[in-house]
């Protein structure tokens, strides 16, 4: 398919919600509204969180990174395909047209909601970027790292009124196939998210 690039609303730098409630009503839910979409300026907001950048000078993004060697990626899914984002202008660049979430429910084990939410977030890691400075220490730095950057995402789609589940049990390499990843990119973190279905107690952790 022909390159397609998606230029971003602008993402804002004052919210509705304080961080301190954002903390306080986040909680991982499982069932989703799979009637509601996440609008575009929403996703821009929870990308921008994610690796957006927050000083044009030198280049600093949201999530502080070890050296700011920035060896995070993140793709979105969504039934009209996959997206890559690009931090560097804040836009996204499709990749496929196709709804790859029931392949992702069967990458990782079942998990049914990963198809019901509008959007999933999966953040790929490239550890050589970080061990050519770090060498052994590059895997506790990039696992820090993803770690700032699903807190921020978790956070921002709270402050939004959206709600979000973290997913780490996933085949690794089949989630790699079906969003055919370079040989550089390891897939390390799922995130659906949309709005709650309503009449559902969310999970309690």
């Amino acid at each position: 398919m022909a390159e397609k690039i998606i230029q971003l609303p602008r993402p804002k730098v004052l919210g509705k919600m304080s961080l301190e409630e954002s903390i306080f009503r986040r909680r991982s839910v499982r069932d989703y509204d799979k009637d509601r979409d996440v609008s575009l300026e929403e996703l821009s907001q929870i990308l921008w969180a994610a690796q957006g950048i927050t000083d044009q000078g030198y280049g600093f993004r949201a999530s502080p990174s070890a050296g700011a060697l920035y060896p995070l990626h993140v793709y979105v899914v969504k039934k009209d395909g996959v997206f890559r984002y690009i931090p560097d202008g804040h836009k996204l660049v499709q990749i496929s047209d196709q709804d790859l979430r029931p392949s992702l429910v069967r990458a990782s084990l079942g998990q049914s909601f990963i198809r019901q939410a509008p959007v999933d977030i999966i953040i790929s890691g490239n550890f050589a970027i970080t061990q050519a400075k770090y060498g052994a220490r590059a895997f506790r730095y990039v696992c820090m790292e993803i770690g700032h950057t699903a807190q921020n995402i978790h956070l921002q789609a709270v402050s939004l009124g959206l709600s979000s589940v973290p997913i780490g049990a996933f085949w690794d390499d089949v989630v790699k196939k079906n969003l055919e990843l370079p040989d550089n990119q390891e897939p390390l973190y799922i995130i659906p998210i949309g709005f709650q279905k309503t009449g559902h107690e969310q999970e309690k952790d």
